[in-house]
């Protein structure tokens, strides 16, 4: 079986989700491309050491720049903050290396649009990590639209709800920071939002929007990890350059309206990644908190026996059940990943470009644009003014 040579650049929160992926994907996908995890790159030497150990790479290093000239390197996999997304795609394009990039592409529009053409003119492969696309029950959403099982679609709703940083103690992480992570709950958490839209829907065309930070400075971190942080005992605090919750209306090209909410402020609610979706012939709820199953409704069932039905997705006839567990031995959030990255490797096993990839990416940034556009003028924008 053919294997491909990864490099990848990050090593905590998102690196130890696809190094999870790239460990487990042989056992479970045997018959396709199999990744080989031969360097992690991350620039803390002891950390970095560390995580090659616990994550089972072969080799460490601390600069992403030599990873590129090894020619034992397939494919650069890019979890580092979003600031150096653009510099270190770009730079591995022109090397040759093929492109996995986690979401958000970059830190703008235009960034994105350069990454795009690089990667393009390259002739590289390039995929942006829109995990939640491919857990099973939304894949199976999907194909009740696509088959048109739940008629014209009239509404799509959507939430992603978090509170991790409500604490006004919670120090300044760097996904604060508009500098580093290019905004916050919007880009961070409205992009997935945004891509099951595009993905279930169809293409956006105008939107609306408002937003606010609510904890306007906080104490400079000592140290983080993940979505985790332990402030300085210095007292100083930074300002925070992001927004905490950003809502928007939005119009689809197909005659769809739509309403996002993202907000890492919503007490109680750990992560709430939702989406309900309204046709003429029937709806769908999801909600990642039961990635499993899908609600379900049909307005042709008969009247006595009416009303939303849940669909546990975990039988053969759902997407990637068969390589699991017994029908109703459930999967959980690591699997979106491993399932993200058999993708990748079937694409190079296919000889085609992965789904999502930079065009995508893309076009979500058009659409976190046109939104802090929105909010900035006070008025509906068209994307394809963008």
């Amino acid at each position: 079986m053919k294997k491909l040579k990864i490099g990848m650049v990050g090593y905590k929160f998102m690196g130890k989700a696809h190094s999870h992926a790239y460990k487990d994907l042989p056992l479970f996908f045997p018959k396709t491309v199999h990744p080989e995890m031969k360097v992690i790159c991350g620039r803390d030497l002891q950390s970095v050491a560390y995580a090659a150990k616990q994550f089972g790479w072969e080799e460490y290093m601390t600069d992403w720049k030599k990873l590129l000239d090894r020619n034992d390197i397939d494919l650069i996999d890019i979890n580092a903050p979003s600031d150096v997304h653009k510099e270190i795609t770009i730079a591995a394009a022109l090397a040759g290396k093929h492109v996995f990039c986690e979401k958000p592409l970059a830190l703008t529009l235009k960034d994105s649009r350069e990454m795009l053409e690089v990667v393009e003119a390259a002739g590289v492969k390039h995929m942006v990590g829109f995990n939640y696309r491919f857990a099973p029950a939304v894949m199976l959403a999907k194909k009740l639209i696509d088959e048109g099982r739940l008629g014209d679609i009239y509404h799509f709703r959507a939430w992603f709800l978090q509170d991790w940083i409500v604490d006004p103690s919670f120090p300044l992480v760097w996904r604060l920071q508009k500098d580093i992570a290019g905004s916050g709950s919007h880009g961070d958490l409205g992009a997935h939002l945004i891509d099951l839209a595009h993905y279930l829907v169809g293409d956006i065309t105008e939107v609306i929007g408002m937003s606010e930070t609510f904890i306007k400075e906080r104490p400079l971190p000592f140290e983080m990890t993940g979505l985790s942080a332990r402030g300085s005992d210095s007292g100083e605090k930074g300002e925070v350059t992001v927004d905490d919750a950003t809502l928007f209306m939005a119009r689809f090209a197909k005659g769809a309206l739509g309403s996002f909410e993202a907000t890492r402020f919503a007490t109680g609610h750990r992560c709430k990644n939702s989406f309900e979706i309204n046709g003429s012939k029937g709806s769908v709820i999801f909600d990642f908190e039961r990635m499993n199953e899908l609600q379900v409704y049909f307005a042709n069932d008969e009247e006595d026996v009416q009303g939303f039905r849940r669909v546990l997705a975990t039988d053969p006839s759902h997407a990637f059940a068969q390589h699991w567990w017994p029908p109703g031995h459930t999967i959980g959030y690591e699997h979106t990943f491993i399932h993200e990255v058999v993708e990748l490797m079937e694409s190079f096993r296919e000889d085609r470009q992965p789904v999502p990839n930079f065009h995508d990416g893309v076009k979500c940034q058009q659409v976190l644009e046109a939104v802090d556009l929105s909010i900035e003028k006070r008025q509906w924008i068209q994307i394809s003014e963008v």
